[in-house]
């Protein structure tokens, strides 16, 4: 959250408790909020053969700006190895590989582990 704002807030919270808020005050927190940029979130689908983090990344798919992300590079050229990699750029798993998938090896149920990062992004 942005820093100035939370000190804003603390501002406003401490003279409310001494009655002393005023209209000012919380306008120019409102003024605050409506210049924050606007954020959208990505996400980014990849899937590997177990439930390590540290494991190969064999399949990936992206959503950035709201758009699907059609033409993503040969596996070779893939921004990252593995998830881990992904972790280090910034991006924050959302969802990790569903094990009870993996319960029972003579069943195919989906597209082996897959994880769910997400990372946010000014507009």
């Amino acid at each position: 959250m942005n820093e100035k704002l939370v000190t804003r807030i603390e501002q406003c919270i401490e003279n409310r408790r001494a009655g002393t808020l005023t209209e000012q005050q919380l306008l120019d927190v409102l003024a605050i909020v409506k210049n924050m940029p606007e954020q959208r979130q990505d996400l980014l689908y990849l899937q590997t053969n177990n439930t390590s983090v540290a494991s190969q990344i064999v399949g990936m798919a992206l959503v950035q700006n709201g758009e699907v992300v059609a033409d993503l590079p040969d596996a070779d050229q893939w921004p990252y190895a593995t998830v881990l990699d992904a972790i280090r750029d910034g991006w924050r798993i959302i969802s990790f590989p569903n094990q009870a998938l993996m319960m029972d090896e003579s069943r195919v149920y989906g597209l082996g582990c897959e994880f769910v990062l997400e990372k946010w992004s000014c507009l």
